[in-house]
């Protein structure tokens, strides 16, 4: 019983070995690209290949981030920003997955709102900010309607493609077993869609993070967007330079907090299910 418990574990342990090691080689493989554009950065702004006005130092930048984060300017920019990406995306969550529940599981629902949903997620987000500004004009309803559709349209079309793209097979198992409706929505399908739906959240958020930078830089006076206007308005670049290293940094974080997120929530899938 123990030798049979022994043998069992030993193929575990081989595995996550293997997997850590996957894992520590993609991420030192992951440094050298910035890297290289850093010493490339510093080379260039240290020998004035660039002119400073254009292209100020990575030392310069460091001291504006400090700056910024020592006057409380950043955090009080960054939590303008988290509050409206929260409300956007959230709004834009329930909506999509609504949408895209209704569509996939109804061919008749779909029939009706697809092709109109398709052509309304063609258009832009900046394609819809004249329109907006007109009809809510432009404090903050105008930045949460754009990114809640910023994050709407993946999420929605996610999970309209992941329920409508379940097997067939499973389908008929759940007749087989004369599973009742929600069984079936609660055993089969929703657990069969979960991966591309997951994924539609994370384009989802991306999406919002994207769209919340946009806005800021058109319509507002506060956030991290409108600290680039503003950099740019003065003619300080290593602000524009900090804020967006800022935007490109925490955008990363989100996305790799729900990548890690799914491998939780999803944790029960079998590898390359």
């Amino acid at each position: 019983m123990a030798t049979d418990s022994l043998a069992l574990e030993a193929p575990r342990s081989a595995v996550a070995i293997d997997g850590y090691r996957r894992h520590l080689v993609d991420v030192l493989l992951a440094w050298p690209v910035p890297l290289a554009l850093l010493a490339i950065w510093y080379v260039a702004a240290r020998f004035e290949w660039i002119p400073p006005q254009v292209l100020p130092t990575p030392e310069a930048v460091a001291h504006t981030l400090a700056d910024l984060h020592a006057s409380g300017e950043l955090w009080d920019n960054l939590r303008v920003s988290a509050l409206r990406v929260a409300g956007g995306f959230g709004i834009g969550l329930v909506a999509g997955l609504s949408l895209g529940t209704a569509m996939g599981l109804s061919p008749r629902f779909r029939d009706y709102v697809y092709p109109t949903f398709k052509a309304f997620s063609q258009v832009p987000v900046l394609g819809w900010l004249p329109l907006l500004m007109l009809l809510v004009g432009i404090d903050e309803a105008l930045k949460i309607i754009l990114i809640a559709k910023a994050a709407l349209v993946p999420i929605a079309i996610n999970t309209y493609k992941g329920i409508g793209n379940v097997p067939a097979a499973y389908l008929e198992v759940a007749r087989v077993l004369r599973l009742s409706r929600w069984q079936t929505l609660s055993r089969v399908i929703f657990p069969a869609a979960a991966a591309p739906v997951w994924n539609g959240i994370r384009y989802g958020l991306t999406h919002a993070w994207l769209a919340l930078v946009v806005v800021e830089l058109l319509a507002s006076s506060e956030g991290l967007g409108y600290m680039i206007v503003y950099g740019r308005q003065l003619f300080q670049l290593d602000m524009v330079i900090a804020a967006v290293i800022v935007v490109g940094a925490i955008g990363f974080t989100l996305d790799q907090l729900l990548a890690r997120a799914e491998r939780v929530v999803l944790r029960w899938r079998k590898p390359g299910f």
